[in-house]
């Protein structure tokens, strides 16, 4: 038996919705940004219509995107989230001090 399609009873066509919940989701944009941008393209929706659809079909396309990235066996990379901070990989070597910061402590240990 096939799967029911999620996007039977919407008005608006499955690739305004993918572009909406992606630029939502991708960028660093508000609702109401999303909004304008669409607007801008000559897509007259909702700020909440937006909201919804990253609810109802937010999972649904990661879970797309996480299959198409174990297929091409392209290894995920592991990040961790900082609050107020952008995502940092963990499996990359972290850098030592910096030149200032190295002269800082040598100068500092020279002193005492």
């Amino acid at each position: 038996m096939s799967k029911p399609d999620p996007f039977k009873y919407f008005k608006t066509s499955r690739e305004i919705i993918r572009l909406a919940v992606m630029m939502y989701v991708r960028f660093p944009l508000s609702l109401r940004n999303v909004e304008d941008l669409l607007h801008e393209r000559g897509i007259d929706i909702s700020h909440e219509s937006v909201r919804f659809w990253w609810q109802r079909f937010g999972p649904m396309f990661a879970a797309e995107i996480r299959k198409k990235r174990a297929e091409g066996g392209v290894r995920p990379i592991r990040t961790r989230l900082h609050k107020g901070r952008s995502a940092v990989p963990y499996d990359a070597p972290r850098p030592r001090h910096s030149a200032r910061a190295a002269a800082r402590l040598s100068l500092k240990f020279c002193r005492e």
